[in-house]
């Protein structure tokens, strides 16, 4: 047993402090050079592929609202960050240090003392208490899934956190976009759930100089608490991942995520010097998602048969990851190989259809011309999938594999990514396929906490398949209850259990960020094989890190 449950970790300075150029830029100034989408000069290109044709101009980062503006992790920031270099421990950002109390439920954080506004105001305690308690005051702003049930102000520049249990390894909840650090004298009083923050002011490294449904623009600030940038302007333009790979050839594009199936010959044979294609490991899977509230994926032995036919191998063959397969657990080997039990470790999940026909015997349903029946009633399932994604073709490989094996016809149902997302929140799906992952064991399970539970209809934050089950419940107290290496190492293997038994989700394949990177301009781009940030234009301070070590290329 650890003798000391508090920790202490410092903020390492020279992490962000990383002065890169002289460059300055005056807000409200608009883009640097290169023309219409283009980037060159002092400006980069972002190719946004998952915001839909056109942007809403919302950077009220709290409101229900489930359409935001494009990026607003580069103009508000979290207190601290997921470090996924380092196993996905949680770091300090916006906060100094952090120390929990010995029962592990009252967290004290000292704040930098070197961070303001945009608008030159100081960052401060009341700021901080001002922005975590939006959640605590009405469930509709808690977007980011958080548990704890109180915070106050220490003294000018310290603040304390409480959970109503411990709370060691919930963390990574400080560093959702959806709980950044926002101005209590501009956002105090306003109607949050109108509000749309169209002037957004923030600590981030940026501010909104121009936004158009089609383009935002924003500059780069040159009093920024982390360091400066040699960039300028950072454009943001719609697109989709098809398109945007002509974009990159173009160099009309010059970063965006996107699954590029045959990127080497493609893309990175064609200019091997400035086409970069790399990948970084999450840590999770993309996961099939039973909506576990209502009939007919309330029945065990239903979910798994379906998962069971789940043609792994070919979904990844088409999206050319071959090796990627998810096992039953979801974790990834080659980051948790250590805290997979041996049965699970390594397991590739083959078809099998006798054991999932013996399933879905088990399950009382019959199949009835493609329609599960038992009791009168029948069911005809739907797959909901992001359509931003190009998900088509995968879906459809799942939805044929279950006509073929169980005579099951699931109905495709792809939708643009904010009408998924919504449906997804609300449980208005049957089967969705969703990314699971998080700041280590604790974040990938936790969403599975029957505290994250809510009625079909009410928004969800993080339990969309509303998985409630006593054993799971109990698993994940006691996981984040301790920084005992032996009990959370116990119960997350409990928790593996439950993922592969009970199947509240089943995993498809390893989650990857997949970048595309055109360093024809800028250069000092990250690689896989030596990063300690990733350069994903959603991880706020990731992001904020990989500009900060840009440089403009020749220089």
């Amino acid at each position: 047993m650890p003798t000391r449950r508090a920790f202490i970790v410092r903020a390492a300075a020279a992490a962000v402090a990383v002065p890169l150029g002289t460059s300055a830029c005056t807000a409200g100034t608009g883009a640097g050079g290169g023309g219409a989408g283009g980037g060159g000069g002092d400006t980069l290109v972002f190719g946004k592929t998952d915001g839909g044709t056109t942007f809403v101009r919302n950077y009220n980062m709290f409101g229900p609202a489930t359409q935001k503006s494009p990026n607003g992790e580069l103009i508000y920031e979290p207190l601290v960050r997921i470090d996924y270099s380092d196993g996905g421990k949680v770091k300090p950002w916006l906060a100094e240090s952090m120390e929990f109390d010995e029962a592990g439920t009252t967290l004290t954080m000292k704040l930098r003392g070197d961070v303001t506004f945009s608008d030159g105001k100081p960052m401060t305690a009341d700021d901080v208490v001002f922005s975590l308690g939006i959640p605590l005051g009405d469930p509709t702003f808690n977007t980011g899934g958080t548990t704890y049930d109180s915070v106050a102000k220490k003294d000018a520049s310290t603040v304390t956190v409480h959970w109503p249990s411990p709370a060691f390894s919930e963390l990574g909840q400080l560093a959702s976009p959806q709980l950044p650090v926002v101005p209590k004298h501009i956002w105090d009083g306003k109607n949050l759930k109108r509000w749309t923050n169209p002037d957004p002011v923030g600590t981030g490294p940026f501010t909104l100089t121009r936004f158009a449904p089609q383009q935002v623009t924003l500059g780069a600030r040159t009093d920024y608490w982390g360091g400066r940038f040699a960039l300028k302007t950072f454009k943001i333009i719609p697109t989709s991942g098809d398109s945007v790979k002509a974009q990159l050839l173009r160099d009309d594009v010059e970063w965006a995520l996107v699954a590029w199936n045959g990127a080497e010959q493609e893309y990175v044979a064609k200019n091997p010097k400035h086409h970069l294609y790399q990948k970084y490991a999450t840590g999770g899977a993309y996961s099939l998602f039973f909506n576990a509230a209502r009939a007919p994926f309330d029945n065990v032995h239903l979910r798994r048969a379906l998962a069971m036919t789940l043609p792994r191998e070919d979904i990844v063959t088409t999206l050319q990851r071959p090796g990627t397969e998810a096992g039953p657990t979801g974790l990834v080997d080659e980051i948790y190989a250590d805290l997979i039990l041996p049965e699970y470790r390594g397991k590739v999940q083959k078809i099998d259809v006798e054991g999932a026909r013996r399933e879905l015997a088990l399950s009382g349903f019959e199949v009835r011309g493609g329609k599960l029946v038992k009791d009168g009633k029948s069911h005809s399932p739907r797959l909901s999938f992001n359509q931003d994604f190009g998900w088509d073709p995968y879906a459809n490989i799942m939805v044929r594999s279950w006509e073929k094996h169980l005579g099951i016809k699931v109905k495709s149902a792809g939708a643009p990514g904010a009408n998924l997302f919504d449906q997804q929140q609300t449980g208005d799906f049957d089967l969705t396929i969703y990314a699971t992952g998080g700041a280590g064991v604790a974040g990938i399970f936790s969403f599975l906490s029957g505290r994250a539970y809510r009625p079909l209809g009410e928004k969800a934050a993080a339990n969309i398949g509303r998985w409630k089950d006593d054993a799971t419940d109990a698993a994940i107290g006691r996981l984040l209850g301790t920084q005992d290496p032996a009990v959370t190492t116990s119960a997350g293997h409990e928790l593996q259990k439950i993922v592969a038994e009970q199947v509240p989700y089943s995993p498809i394949y390893n989650s990857y960020w997949f970048m595309a990177i055109n360093a024809r301009n800028w250069s000092g781009w990250p690689t896989p094989e030596n990063f300690s940030y990733v350069p994903f234009p959603g991880l706020g301070p990731d992001t904020t890190l990989t500009l900060l070590k840009l440089k403009q290329a020749g220089k």
